[in-house]
């Protein structure tokens, strides 16, 4: 008990740091949003109060308003109530000022607890390394276990690292041929209008989206091929490919009748259909990945929990 015994106060002492610290941050996130709200509605009440200032002014300075006022006879009675107007949006702007003022000071209390703070997390995990070899070196029954959980806790980390780095991809993929799909879609609306009107401007419209298509998606094959490496990692093979694009136009130019209007309708549809089948199948499998990340983060912070028991 005594060999373990100061570093247990090391230990103690900066875990009740290491939760001060995140209890400011989330104080100082609060104060973040807090302050940006307030700057926001205080810009918005000083453009109503310079709006409130101007009409006062106008009236004071028997302008056109003023002229208008003093036919109908109520004058004084419309300036009473512009500068009251006035003075209860001058009292808003003067209430968020100050409320401002007291945000941002709490917020530089905040910031210089944090500073003397220091970095207790790292302190932490430093004196928890420094027990465990404390531990394995005496002899102590625990340290069979923390070497065991060392050891998985590595796996399992290395696991979790090449998942997200998978989800990451996979999300990037997703998106990717998301924004081809888009422009198919723009395509065939276009088409659809092209089959009934047969004009010009909805096959240039029509051409514009393939063309948009088409470079679209040599970026998402690239981003999907990415992914497929980031799957190979995790013991994942596949290979997804996008349709080809098809951008000709010759037929349109020399052969625009209802018939090539329907053949390119159909094809049009046929990419965007292939398009979209690739589009389920990512989304499919990054949230296949996804529920792997959660069950490999679970376990991470389970091993975490039984590490810091057996070091208290």
């Amino acid at each position: 008990m005594t060999l373990f015994a100061a570093i247990d106060d090391e230990i103690r002492d900066a875990r009740d740091r290491a939760r001060r610290r995140e209890q400011l941050t989330r104080q100082r996130v609060t104060l973040l949003t807090q302050i940006e709200e307030v700057r926001g509605m205080l810009a918005d009440l000083e453009r109503q109060l310079a709006k409130e200032d101007r009409d006062v002014a106008k009236l004071e300075q028997g302008g056109f308003a003023a002229f208008l006022a003093g036919l109908t006879g109520d004058k004084e009675e419309r300036l009473a109530r512009e500068r009251a107007e006035a003075a209860a949006a001058r009292q808003r702007v003067t209430g968020q000022r100050t409320r401002l003022e007291w945000l941002t000071g709490d917020l530089r209390t905040t910031d210089q607890a944090l500073a003397e703070l220091g970095n207790p997390h790292q302190e932490l995990e430093v004196l928890l390394a420094r027990k465990e070899r404390m531990l394995v070196e005496s002899g102590d029954p625990r340290g069979r276990e923390l070497a065991d959980i060392a050891a998985r806790l590595a796996n399992v980390s290395a696991d979790l690292r090449e998942h997200q780095e998978a989800q990451q991809a996979g999300a990037a993929a997703g998106q990717a041929v998301g924004y081809v799909l888009r422009h198919l879609g723009g395509a065939r609306g276009a088409s659809t209008w092209d089959m009934f009107s047969s004009g010009g401007f909805a096959d240039m419209v029509e051409h514009g989206h393939l063309r948009q298509a088409d470079e679209a998606a040599w970026h998402a094959q690239g981003a999907l091929d990415r992914f497929s490496r980031e799957l190979a990692d995790i013991g994942v093979m596949a290979a997804p490919r996008l349709p080809k694009v098809d951008t000709r136009w010759f037929a349109d130019v020399f052969f625009d009748n209802i018939i090539t209007d329907a053949i390119k309708h159909q094809r049009i549809a046929r990419t965007a259909e292939a398009a979209r089948e690739v589009a389920e199948w990512v989304g499919a499998m990054v949230n296949q990945v996804s529920a792997r990340c959660g069950e490999l983060t679970r376990q991470q912070e389970s091993l975490v929990r039984r590490r810091e028991e057996l070091l208290s």
